[in-house]
């Protein structure tokens, strides 16, 4: 079993920036593909990023790319999405997820296994 517990997210103005955190329990992070992804009030969850286990490969989604980046660190079990250049419409609960499957549909929600409980980012106009 594995434990996904997010953390880093709030209030910040548009342009501004925020670090999330997702901290992962068990000894086999690093087997884990892992992926974060977004839902607003009324919407679909939304694909963000992923990124390989090894990190070598990492993947956005459009509405992201350049602005966002995923990283991890196995060592500290950790997986990191670097927010910058924030929108009122980035606003939403992020949550991490995390699959030992390939990343060739990284965008779907069903592949993961395992996911956070979610932490809010909220971006204001």
């Amino acid at each position: 079993q594995v434990q996904l517990v997010e953390s880093g997210g709030g209030l910040v103005q548009a342009g501004g920036s925020l670090r999330l955190s997702c901290k992962t329990s068990g000894r086999t992070f690093s087997s884990y593909a892992m992926g974060w992804f977004r839902q607003a009030p009324g919407k679909e969850r939304e694909s963000v990023a992923a990124i390989t286990w090894s990190g070598g490969s990492t993947y956005y989604g459009d509405s992201v790319k350049g602005r966002f980046t995923i990283s991890r660190d196995n060592a500290k079990n950790t997986v990191y999405l670097q927010m910058d250049s924030l929108k009122p419409e980035d606003t939403a609960v992020y949550y991490c997820a995390a699959t030992q499957g390939p990343l060739t549909m990284w965008e779907t929600p069903y592949q993961y296994n395992y996911w956070g409980q979610g932490t809010q980012v909220t971006v204001s106009s």
